[in-house]
């Protein structure tokens, strides 16, 4: 079984994270990819953040009904800060599934700042979404992989991916493009603006009934 590990803050989810998982799954062929809310993202401590249990509620109502995603709460059942590479070894135990992990270009050249970030890449293959509007190219990513991950990396472009002898692949792909961010959501409710457009109706009824991002 081919298993896509897509994690973030998910605050909230909204209709362009789903668009981009569902592109994502059938691109690469996977069987279920599970959508990981986190319990305390470390690199993202000062957002207006909704709790684990409310993101992951809304994670949960959001996908329900589309064949082969999974809401997982591996991150938040987990005490302290959620680190990637500790869902990864979590998850790595069943040894009939292949992990992928599934990332956008704004967290891969964050990838300095992670957890044993050398290990993710000796251990699981990465598919980088290039969001789109992102400012920084294929150089980019080829400089930061060179000089943070390991130089022994070089980009094939029939498969459109960085190939290394000792470490695992890193594929490239383009995001669809969405005008949709969590930033936005939760500008408008903050102002009182719709985001019927934006979520599906189960988040925005939480996130009214809850009374979050006020």
């Amino acid at each position: 079984m081919k298993l896509g590990l897509f994690g973030g803050t998910f605050n909230p989810i909204h209709n362009g994270h789903i668009k981009v998982i569902c592109h994502v799954k059938q691109k690469f062929f996977l069987n279920k990819i599970h959508v990981i809310p986190s319990a305390l993202p470390p690199h993202k401590p000062n957002i207006n953040l909704a709790t684990a249990d409310d993101r992951l509620k809304m994670v949960k109502c959001s996908i329900k009904n589309i064949p082969g995603l999974v809401a997982s709460d591996i991150e938040i059942k987990r005490k302290g800060p959620s680190f990637t590479i500790d869902t990864i070894n979590q998850l790595q135990k069943n040894d009939q599934t292949e992990l992928f992990l599934i990332m956008g270009s704004d967290a891969f050249f964050d990838i300095p700042t992670w957890k044993k970030n050398i290990e993710i890449f000796s251990c699981i293959p990465v598919i980088v979404m290039i969001r789109a509007g992102e400012k920084r190219n294929l150089n980019h990513l080829a400089r930061l992989i060179k000089d943070m991950i390991s130089d022994k990396y070089y980009y094939d472009k029939n498969s459109k991916s960085f190939l290394n002898s000792d470490m695992k692949t890193i594929y490239v792909h383009n995001a669809p493009d969405i005008a949709i961010s969590s930033t936005l959501i939760r500008k408008n409710v903050q102002n009182h603006l719709s985001i019927s457009s934006m979520v599906q109706p189960c988040v925005e009824k939480i996130i009214k009934e809850k009374g979050l991002y006020l």
